[in-house]
């Protein structure tokens, strides 16, 4: 029989710690990106559809729900609202008619980049209370710890898409006049095959 490397009780501390931490974190979180898009009439679950089809450039549902952690039926349901308003496209592939993938529109691009450049992290309490850290440290707290619990949950697949989304940004904007703006020089962003 194997021998368990930690006692019961250590392992429902660190449950705990990280649910009741996670449970605070993600109601401030959830206030701050709610407050960012509130503007745009739009809700997270179509702000994050939206951000997914940016850098997936050719999501199928399947996709939007994998890596929005949301049900097929959310994913499906809130990308059709965003398709009625004029900010993505359905479509089947020649070569895959089970699925339907979405894409940005024009009018969608536009959206999501007129978000970004609104970004304000002077409105955002887990911005403004990661700050002193990074005024004492010299830099935001580390991820890595909360970025491996992640990938063992969800997998490689989900977190190549995240770490995509945020290499597409730097590469792909700037800062001018302080606020985040597409580069007019930045190169396409190419398509991240689905797993």
């Amino acid at each position: 029989m194997d021998e368990k490397l930690y006692s019961m009780k250590e392992a429902m501390i660190f449950s705990q710690r990280m649910a009741q931490l996670s449970k605070a974190l993600w109601k401030a979180i959830e206030k701050d990106w709610q407050n960012w898009i509130k503007p745009y009439d739009l809700n997270i679950n179509e702000h994050h559809i939206l951000w997914i089809a940016y850098h997936l450039k050719g999501a199928s549902i399947s996709d939007v729900a994998k890596f929005g952690v949301m049900h097929v039926s959310t994913a499906f349901n809130f990308s059709k609202k965003l398709e009625e308003r004029g900010f993505l496209e359905f479509s089947k592939r020649e070569n895959d008619k089970r699925n339907t993938y979405i894409k940005l529109t024009e009018k969608g691009d536009e959206l999501l980049l007129e978000l970004m450049e609104n970004y304000s992290p002077e409105t955002h309490s887990v911005f403004q209370g990661a700050s002193p850290l990074r005024e004492i440290y010299g830099k935001f707290p580390e991820m890595m710890d909360v970025m491996a619990i992640v990938k063992n949950i969800y997998g490689d697949d989900f977190m190549k898409i995240f770490e995509t989304s945020f290499h597409n940004i730097e590469n792909e904007f700037s800062e001018v006049d302080g606020q985040v703006k597409k580069s007019r020089t930045a190169n396409p962003v190419k398509q991240i095959a689905s797993p």
